[in-house]
């Protein structure tokens, strides 16, 4: 019987750990990849008042097209948004012990952060105004801040 009240979806935003591995299933011929995702948790300690970060890895599987797009525009440290759910799998291995492993079966994923040649552009070089503007005037006033002093309550 299937249970109405339950829900199994995960939402994460990180890093890629290395570029997805993408492979075909023998029969079917389905596109499956699997990658690593790192996300990261800072949280004090009391005891010596520092911060620390902890890393969290996550294994992550798409399958058909998503797994195509995986692994034709994912890189190595680049971030995303994925949304999908929690599978545990199970199998044994050449001794005949059984294993498990629980994965996150990615069903969307979202870039984020800047476009590859965005981001070699502005290594090369840094962005810089106009010369031909006097320096006052590379900054434009703050449209919103004159508008606050008139918002009628």
């Amino acid at each position: 019987m299937r249970d109405r009240n339950s829900l199994n979806k995960v939402m994460l935003i990180g890093h890629l750990g290395g570029k997805p591995e993408l492979r075909y299933l023998p029969q079917t011929e389905r596109a499956v990849a699997k990658f690593t995702l790192a996300t990261n948790e800072r949280y004090f300690k009391a005891d010596t008042n520092e911060s620390e970060d902890r890393t969290e890895w996550h294994r992550i599987v798409t399958w058909g097209k998503l797994a195509e797009f995986c692994e034709k525009y994912l890189n190595p440290g680049k971030q995303i948004y994925l949304e999908g759910k929690i599978r545990t799998r199970n199998w044994q291995d050449k001794d005949g012990n059984k294993r498990y492993t629980t994965e996150i079966e990615a069903q969307t994923i979202t870039l984020l952060g800047k476009r590859e040649e965005q981001i070699e552009d502005q290594d090369q070089a840094e962005p810089k105004p106009p010369s031909d503007l006097p320096e006052d005037a590379a900054e434009a006033p703050d449209k919103e801040k004159e508008d606050e002093d008139e918002v009628p309550f």
